[in-house]
């Protein structure tokens, strides 16, 4: 094997598939080449990483990122940039834009759009709907598409599959796994009226109720075990849903957020209002436990961020009419560290549900693993630098994050993908060359 490379990544701890490691990694062509004692090897740059650990590439693989539609919240290129100061190196974006991404032309659209624009490497959701729920199979299988995304619940835009004869018809369209929105929204229309004269956004959680995301949940596993069709249900937020996704882990894999892990009610509507209001809702301790329980029980397959960002004038609307979203794919590598250095989760852990996970899940080609052969995306952290969240760090267009002056023990030190440097000591470097990624299932 030749021993010039285009990068060395030297002196740090390397998380490999057998846990932490000191040694360097040479990077060559995009790809990891080697692994070892490469202090003599020629490279073109060389990486110093003594003090860090290098882990594999954190994967988001929930965002929204607004464009085309509102982008004066958020577009492709301020959300990936905010994604590589925060340490994530690859970013699934939802359809829930304007227009919505339900065609072929609309989903290379935002291919095009994303190219010389996002720093990470990026695949888009096609959003089904009762008009195209026929041609998933097809549209699923373009370049650029991590899958199919389908809303069971009405939240932010237009996409909406409610009932039972069309939720079949999207889940027998296609083979790959159908990512879910599952909130049941003949249940929301009945219990709407609890706030439609207004009130606390504390009465958030009561009008999105457990009930609600138990009976979606319920409803969505019966229809895909007809269908022999695999599920990805996001943003799980109750004890019911994950003790009865815990009996079908052979077709429904599970997604939660930092927000639900870290944020309880009541506490965080007294302190935050509507900035702590987003879709499933944040509930109280009972439920944050539990999700931290499904994490330890390996109920839990992945972590996203649900980055949904909206003005600070948006969000300051009075409830209801204030929009629901955080901001988050900045934050989620800090405070999912800063619950490593609680001990609350274990690195391995944490490697497992940002990284591996996800490429398990979505069947990604070359990513998720620090392995010889795959992409060189690695995500440099300093497991026990302190530091504060601040607005003021928050890249995003919405310019505020709900953990503003949390105090963290964990940070993002440097972002590499595909052996690009875009990212050093909370500085961008380089320019915009995110890729489509691609998928085992569409090759």
């Amino acid at each position: 094997m030749s021993d010039s490379f285009d990068l060395v990544i030297g002196g740090g701890m390397v998380f490999t598939p057998g846990g932490p490691i000191a040694t360097d990694v040479g990077v060559r062509e995009g790809r990891i080449a080697a692994f070892g004692n490469l202090t003599s090897a020629r490279a073109a740059e060389r990486l110093e990483a003594r003090g860090l650990t290098v882990l594999p590439g954190v994967i988001d693989e929930q965002v929204h990122f607004r464009e085309p539609g509102p982008t004066h919240k958020e577009d492709l290129e301020s959300g990936t940039r905010g994604a590589v100061l925060g340490g994530v190196t690859t970013v699934f974006e939802m359809p829930n834009t304007d227009p919505p991404t339900t065609t072929a032309t609309l989903l290379a659209e935002k291919v095009t759009r994303a190219s010389g624009r996002a720093w990470t490497d990026f695949a888009f959701y096609v959003g089904a709907s009762p008009e195209n729920a026929d041609e998933l199979g097809v549209l699923e299988r373009l370049p650029g598409c991590c899958g199919i995304k389908m809303f069971m619940g009405s939240s932010t835009g237009s996409l909406l599959v409610a009932d039972d004869e069309n939720v079949a018809r999207v889940l027998r369209s296609g083979t790959r796994r159908v990512t879910v929105h599952s909130e049941d929204d003949m249940r929301l229309s009945e219990r709407s009226a609890l706030v439609r004269d207004g009130g606390s956004p504390a009465m958030h959680p009561e009008w999105r109720d457990v009930e609600t995301a138990l009976r979606s949940t319920k409803r969505l596993i019966a229809l895909a075990r007809a269908a022999r069709r695999r599920v990805h249900v996001l943003h799980v937020t109750t004890a019911e849903e994950l003790e009865f996704l815990a009996q079908h882990k052979d077709i429904a894999t599970v997604e939660v957020l930092p927000q639900h892990l870290t944020l309880v009610a009541p506490d965080c509507y007294e302190r935050l209002g509507t900035f702590a209001q987003m879709n499933p809702p944040i509930r109280d301790a009972r439920h944050r436990d539990a999700l931290w329980r499904a994490i330890s029980d390996g109920v839990v397959d992945c972590i996203g961020s649900d980055h949904a960002p909206h003005t600070r004038e948006e969000k300051a609307r009075p409830y209801p009419r204030s929009p629901s979203g955080l901001t988050g794919v900045q934050t989620t590598v800090p405070i999912m560290l800063d619950h490593v250095a609680a001990g609350r989760l274990s690195l391995a852990r944490f490697v497992d549900l940002t990284s591996t996970g996800p490429a398990r899940i979505f069947g990604m080609a070359n990513k998720g693993r620090m392995a010889v052969g795959y992409d060189a995306d690695f995500t440099l952290v300093d497991l026990a630098a302190k530091r504060t969240i601040t607005h003021a760090w928050i890249a995003s267009r919405a310019g505020w994050t709900a953990f503003d002056g949390m105090a963290v023990t964990g940070w993002p030190m440097a972002t590499i993908i595909r052996g690009r440097v875009v990212m050093r000591d909370g500085e961008l470097a380089g320019t915009p060359q995110g890729q489509a990624v691609r998928f085992l299932e569409t090759l």
